[in-house]
């Protein structure tokens, strides 16, 4: 019987890419990851012995562990990391429930080196409009939520990248930029084996707004509006960036959770004898 800071899969489904979403620290054993080295979505690798030089780290930030099967391993991290006053739980069944589930996995080969505090870093041209904060949602929400993103001029973000050990993106002549009728959020998407409905559909809305093909789907006209006015709202790439995620939650909730859905006014119209 699971024991009750346990979370089933199909719950941890619904949370993450969302703000809410915990840090999942994955506690494998080297062998069993070294057997598959894939990542749930947004996972970090830990060492399961250092968890007193963790907590501190966390800040309060809610965690769930993941292990091959949900036993000692994640179960006694959990319980290490709340003794020591973080919110935390593990994943029921483990990696190899999420797995047979069909659930998506992450490459972290695919990922940029971390920092020392273990955090990726990405590098991009200054004054963002469209692919330029969707990325950065999808990397903060999907890959990596503590990572690092830099704004720098466009002739710079190569030297920057190469300087600091991060990915260069939506650039020309880079591995994370656009190719062939696809943006560079669809690449990502399909370089990390992110096949969600829900982002797949929010792909569409992107690329129609990023590349001015606004009849690939209804609402990439009211993305590119929105973008637009993003960008003359703030002047700090940074805060733009933050304003931007609240505006790609929610077309990833509608995305997922809301598409059948109408509205109509007034609603309380008498109806007609």
């Amino acid at each position: 019987m699971p024991a009750p800071n346990a979370i089933s899969f199909d719950k941890l489904t619904r949370i993450i890419g969302t703000p809410r979403a915990p840090l999942l620290l994955d506690v494998r054993s080297e062998e069993d990851f070294a057997a598959d080295p894939r990542l749930l979505p947004g996972s970090v690798r830990i060492d399961d012995q250092a968890l007193a030089a963790l907590a501190p780290q966390l800040g309060g930030q809610p965690s769930i562990a993941v292990c091959q099967a949900g036993h000692r391993r994640s179960q006694g991290t959990a319980a290490w990391l709340r003794a020591e006053g973080c919110a935390s739980e593990y994943l029921e069944g483990g990696f190899e429930a999420w797995r047979s589930a069909g659930l998506p996995l992450i490459d972290p080969a695919k990922l940029p080196a971390r920092d020392a505090q273990g955090r990726t870093i990405w590098v991009t041209r200054a004054r963002p409009k469209i692919d330029r904060i969707a990325c950065p949602w999808l990397i903060r929400r999907f890959l990596d939520p503590r990572a690092i993103i830099l704004f720098v001029a466009p002739a710079e973000v190569v030297g920057v990248a190469e300087r600091y050990n991060a990915s260069p993106f939506d650039i020309e002549g880079v591995f994370w930029s656009h190719r062939d009728d696809l943006c560079t959020f669809d690449v990502m998407l399909a370089e990390f084996g992110l096949s969600i409905p829900a982002l797949d559909r929010l792909a569409t809305i992107v690329r129609g707004a990023d590349t001015a093909r606004l009849d690939l789907a209804p609402e990439a006209a009211g993305l590119l509006a929105a973008s637009l006015g993003l960008s003359r709202m703030y002047s700090d790439d940074l805060e733009q960036l933050e304003a931007g995620m609240l505006l790609y939650d929610a077309f990833y909730r509608w995305a997922r959770d809301a598409t059948d859905e109408t509205h109509n006014w007034p609603t309380n119209k008498p109806k007609a004898d």
